[in-house]
Parts: C-alpha cells; sequence; structure tokens
C-alpha cells in the first residue's frame, strides 16, 4: 500500500492508494504439447518456421501468437488450436488422452481395442 498526498484548499491530506494486482497471465499448453509429443524447441521451431527462440516465448507467455501461428503449431503438435489454449495432454485423466493412447499402442493390441469397441457397439445397438 502506498501513501500519496493530496491538496485540497491549501491541506495537505494523506490518502491511502490500494494498488491493483496485475492481471495473470492467460495459461496455455504450449510446452505441454510439446513435450508430449517428444518435440524439443529446435525441433518444433523448424516445423513451423519460426526460431526456437519465438518457441521460448511463446511457451512462458512473454510473445503472443497469431490465429496463423496457433494453426501451425496445432498441425505440428497433431492438434487442434483449442487444444492448445485450454487442454494439458499431460493430464492422465483426461478423456481426449484415450486417442493418443490408442495410437501408442502396438497393431495387435489396436486390433484389440477395435475388436472390444465394435463388439461394445453391437451390445448397445440390440438394447
Amino acid at each position: 500500500m502506498a501513501l500519496i498526498f493530496v491538496r485540497s484548499e491549501n491541506v495537505s491530506m494523506a490518502k491511502r492508494v490500494i494498488p491493483h494486482p496485475k492481471p495473470e497471465k492467460p495459461r496455455y499448453f504450449f510446452r505441454e504439447w510439446r513435450k508430449h509429443r517428444g518435440l524439443n524447441q529446435e525441433e518444433l521451431a523448424e516445423m513451423v518456421g519460426v526460431t526456437p527462440s519465438s518457441i521460448s516465448q511463446l511457451e512462458t507467455g512473454k510473445q503472443g501468437f497469431t490465429d496463423t501461428t496457433l494453426a501451425a503449431l496445432a498441425e505440428a503438435l497433431a492438434c487442434n488450436p483449442g487444444d492448445l489454449l485450454m487442454r494439458n495432454p499431460l493430464d492422465e485423466d483426461a478423456p481426449w488422452s484415450i486417442w493418443d493412447n490408442v495410437k501408442k499402442a502396438s497393431p495387435e493390441r489396436r486390433r484389440e481395442i477395435v475388436a472390444v469397441v465394435e463388439t461394445m457397439l453391437k451390445t448397445g445397438t440390440d438394447r
């Protein structure tokens, strides 16, 4: 808190001024998606056509981004632009991580997953 002096009708008075807190920067998930895809900043920068410094500044919130840059990042990171802004891919409980987990599975395991899903869908239509 700071004190400032206000002069009114030749009388000095002390008045308390409460500083407003700085607004928080929005929380985006550029770094998490990059790490989730196993890329370093240099690799992602090359894919997107920017400098590694730009990637670093995006991840720390020191640099803004355009729609074009956001779309390029999303394409390079195999996600939707909205995912970069709202979804942490490292959140194990997140429903969107299911597809990523299926993609990591071996071909044999994926066939098993497909068979289970097909069985569930058939069972669901019998009701």
